[in-house]
C-alpha cells in the first residue's frame, strides 16, 4: 500500500480545464494558515528567460522567512517539469480535527490547516499536468508536488528537484552530514570541511556535503526555521545541499532516481517556523499530521515501554538481565546482534540459535527457555537482525519469531535513501505489522511520520547516541534538530559512559545529565542500559527514578532552551510530571520555572542532581524531596555537562504536613 492519496482523476481535471479562462502566466496566489501569521506566495513567472517557472515565498507576521525560490521536478525524459507552466485552477479546502495517537509526546493532536491545491499544464497541454498542493498550519508550511493520471505521462523518471529555500544573508544552519554525525553551526555559504569542521566518519561516501534533514535554521531576522521531509514512504530521501546558483540558499537533493506512474504524489516539504526553539519541538505534531491516519485495526499488542540489551548472549547472563528487568519495571530484554550468528554472513540463518562465536565463545544460548522465562517473568523480548537476513528471510522469520513469541525485532544495517530501499524498509514495517511484532529501526534511517500509519514502528536511531559517546554539547542540539521528526533510540547507557568509547575530547556526562536525557529525549522503547549489566546496580537510590518513568506523554513543555547550551523540557504522564535539564560542557545556573503545573495545587518534586563525594555511592547522584506549586522555581547550579531530573507528582495530605515541617 502506497502512503501517497492521489489527486483529482483524469476526466474530472479535463472537464475542470476545459471550464476555466484561458490560462494566464504571471499569476499569482496566497495561501494564509488559520491563524493568519504565516503566507505563502505562489507564483507562475512572466519574465524573460523565467516564463513559466515555478516560485514561492513564505512570511511569519509580515516579515520574511523564506525569499523567492524556485519549485520544480527535474526528469530524465526531457523536458524536465520545472518551466512552461500555466496556472489552470485552483481548489481550496480547509481542516480542524483533533485525533488520538496509540501514543506519542502528546494524547491528543490537532490537524488544523488551510489547504491550496494549484492545478497547472505545461506548455499548453492539458495532457501535461501537474499540481503543487499546499498546506499551511499555524506550526508551519508544506508542500509537495502530484501527477495526476496522464496518458501521455503515465511512466516518470525523476533524477531530482528543484525545490529550493532561499534565506536572508546571515542566516545560519545546523548541519550533519549523515544521520549519526554531530552538528555543526554554519552560515548559508560554506558547508566545505575544514579545521573547524571535521571530516565525518562517512564522508568519504559523498563527494560533496549534503546535510540531513531536518534542518534547522536560525534566521537573521531572529526566527527559527527547520525544513524537513514528511511522508516518505516510497520516493528517495531528500537531503540539502546549498545552491550554485544564488547565495544563501538551499537545495533539495534526492539519493537517487525515482520511476513512478501517475498518479502519484511526491513527499511533503515542511517549513517549521517558530520564534523560540523550544516551540519547533512542542510543535511537532505536523510531521505527523502529514501522514495517513493508523492502518492497523487493533493496537492493542502495541506497547511502549523501557528496554535493556542483554549483553552476553548467554542463558546464564539472559536469565539475570530478565530477573533485573522485572524487579526495576523495565518491559523488554533484547538480543543484539550475534543471536543467530555472524550478522554480516550471508550464510547466517536468522530462524535459528547459533551465536556468534565473537560474541560468546561457548555458545549457550538456549532462547527458546528463555522467551518461556521472560514470560513468566512478564518481560518481552526484542530480536534483532541484520538486513541481510532479512532481505532473504523476511517472509519465513516473522510468522516464526510471532510463534517463538517475540514482542518485537530491531531492524540492523537496513539500506537508506534510495527509491528502492525506502519502499522495502516500510513494507518491513507493514509485514511486521500482520504478525504483531514491533519495530526499532537502526542505524541511519530517520523517521518522516510513518509511525503515525503504522504505530508498530515504536522507534528508530538516525542519530549519534550513546553507542558513540558524545559530548554534552551535541545532546543539548538534539531536542532542536533531530528530535524535531521524531522519536530516536538514543541507547542511553547509565554506568559505563566512557569506559567503553569515551567522547572526543574525553568529556564524560554526569550521571544527572543521563537520567535527565531518559526524559528529554522521546523514544517510546526506551534503552536505559546499553552497556550496562545487571551486576553494575550496586542499589543506587535514584534507579526508583527510572522504575517510575514511562516513555510516552500526555503533554510536552519545553520550559527552558538554546540550541547548543542548554535544554530543559517536561512532560506529563497521567497527574505526574518528569522534567529534565541538561546544559553543554559549560557549567551554568538555570532558574526553571513551574508554571506547567496546576495552579492552587500542592506535589512533592523528587529531585536527582549531581552530589559531591560525600556522596558514597559511585554515580553520587543527590536525592532531595520538597513540596512545589505552579508559583515554584527551582535554582538548579549544573556542573559541566551536567543536569538533573525531577518526579513532581501530587501531594498526599501528610505528605503536605510532613514536608512543611522540614
Amino acid at each position: 500500500m502506497k502512503a501517497t492519496t492521489i489527486a483529482p482523476t483524469r476526466a474530472f481535471l479535463i472537464l475542470l480545464l476545459c471550464m476555466l479562462a484561458r490560462p494566464l502566466p504571471g499569476q499569482t496566489i496566497t495561501v494564509s494558515s488559520p491563524d493568519t501569521q504565516l503566507t505563502l506566495t505562489f507564483s507562475v513567472a512572466d519574465t524573460p528567460g523565467e516564463a513559466g517557472c515555478l516560485f514561492y515565498t513564505l512570511k511569519y507576521r509580515n516579515m520574511p522567512v523564506v525569499l523567492e525560490s524556485r519549485l520544480g521536478i527535474i526528469t530524465v525524459d526531457l523536458p524536465a517539469w520545472t518551466s512552461g507552466f500555466s496556472i489552470a485552477g485552483v481548489s481550496r479546502r480547509s481542516q480542524d480535527t483533533v485525533w488520538t495517537p496509540v501514543y506519542g509526546e502528546r494524547d491528543r493532536v490537532r490537524d488544523n490547516y488551510n489547504e491550496c491545491t494549484i492545478h497547472l499544464i505545461r506548455d499548453r497541454d492539458t495532457n501535461l499536468t501537474l499540481q503543487v498542493i499546499v498546506r499551511m498550519f499555524n506550526e508551519g508550511a508544506a508542500f509537495c508536488y502530484a501527477f495526476p493520471e496522464n496518458l501521455s505521462t503515465s511512466v516518470l523518471h525523476i533524477k531530482d528537484e528543484q525545490t529550493e529555500f532561499a534565506f536572508e544573508s546571515g542566516s545560519r544552519a545546523y548541519v550533519t552530514p549523515f544521520a549519526q554525525e554531530l552538528y555543526s553551526l554554519r552560515p548559508l555559504r560554506d558547508w566545505a570541511y575544514g579545521p573547524d569542521f571535521p571530516v565525518p566518519q562517512y564522508a568519504a561516501r559523498t563527494p560533496e556535503y549534503e546535510s540531513e534533514r531536518p534542518l534547522t535554521i536560525l534566521l537573521a531576522n531572529g526566527l527559527y526555521v527547520a525544513i524537513g521531509e514528511a511522508a516518505l514512504v516510497d520516493y528517495a530521501r531528500m537531503k540539502f545541499g546549498l545552491s550554485q546558483r544564488k547565495p544563501n540558499t538551499i537545495v533539495a537533493k534526492l539519493f537517487g532516481p525515482v520511476t513512478e506512474s501517475s498518479p502519484f504524489r511526491t513527499p511533503w516539504r515542511v517549513i517549521m517556523v517558530a520564534e523560540r526553539p523550544g516551540l519547533l519541538l512542542e510543535h511537532n505534531d505536523i510531521f505527523l499530521n502529514l501522514n495517513a491516519p493508523c492502518e492497523i485495526r487493533n493496537t492493542s499488542w502495541i506497547k511502549p515501554g523501557k528496554v535493556m540489551r542483554e549483553v552476553t548472549l548467554s542463558t546464564k547472563g539472559a536469565e539475570e538481565c530478565i530477573d533485573f528487568c522485572a524487579n526495576h519495571k523495565i518491559a523488554y530484554v533484547e538480543f543484539d546482534a550475534g543471536w543467530y550468528g555472524y550478522e554480516y554472513s550471508k550464510e547466517s540463518d536468522a530462524s535459528r540459535v547459533d551465536v556468534d562465536p565473537r560474541r560468546n565463545p561457548r555458545k549457550d544460548l538456549d532462547l527458546p527457555r528463555i522467551i518461556a522465562y521472560a514470560k513468566h517473568k512478564g518481560v518481552g523480548v526484542f530480536l534483532y537482525v541484520n538486513h541481510r537476513a532479512m532481505e532473504k528471510q523476511i517472509d519465513e522469520i516473522f510468522p516464526l519469531y510471532q510463534q517463538w513469541g517475540v514482542a518485537g525485532l530491531k531492524f540492523g544495517c537496513v539500506h537508506v535513501g534510495s527509491h528502492k530501499w525506502t519502499s522495502w524498509v516500510h513494507e518491513a514495517v507493514r509485514k511486521a505489522a500482520r504478525y504483531n511484532l514491533m519495530v526499532d529501526i537502526h542505524d541511519e534511517y530517520r523517521p518522516t511520520g510513518y509511525s503515525r500509519t503504522y504505530p508498530n514502528l515504536l522507534t528508530q536511531e538516525g542519530i549519534r547516541g550513546n553507542e558513540c559517546m558524545p559530548e554534552a554539547d551535541h545532546n543539548t542540539i538534539l531536542p532542536f534538530t533531530r528530535f524535531l521528526v521524531g522519536a530516536a533510540d538514543y541507547t542511553i547507557c547509565y554506568y559505563h559512559q566512557t569506559d567503553i568509547k569515551p567522547g572526543i575530547r574525553g568529556i564524560k556526562t554526569t550521571s544527572a545529565h543521563q537520567l535527565a536525557l531518559s526524559v528529554i529525549f522521546y523514544s517510546p522503547l526506551q534503552f536505559v542500559f546499553w552497556y550496562d549489566r545487571p551486576s553494575d546496580y550496586q542499589g543506587e537510590p535514584e534507579m526508583a527514578f527510572f522504575e517510575r518513568l514511562p516513555t510516552v506523554w500526555d503533554t510536552t513543555k519545553v520550559v527552558l532552551g538554546e540550541i547548543g547550551r542548554y535544554a530543559v523540557i517536561a512532560r506529563q504522564n497521567g497527574s505526574a510530571w518528569y522534567l529534565g535539564a541538561i546544559t553543554n560542557n559549560d557549567a551554568r545556573t538555570l532558574d526553571i520555572p513551574l508554571n506547567f503545573l496546576e495552579a492552587g495545587k500542592d506535589y512533592v518534586g523528587v529531585l536527582y542532581t549531581d552530589g559531591g563525594k560525600e556522596l558514597r555511592t559511585r554515580t553520587r547522584v543527590r536525592i532531595d524531596r520538597f513540596l512545589v506549586t505552579s508559583s515554584s522555581v527551582v535554582s538548579a547550579d549544573l556542573r559541566p555537562s551536567g543536569g538533573l531530573a525531577m518526579e513532581i507528582r501530587p501531594a498526599t495530605v501528610d505528605e503536605v504536613r510532613i514536608l512543611q515541617r522540614h
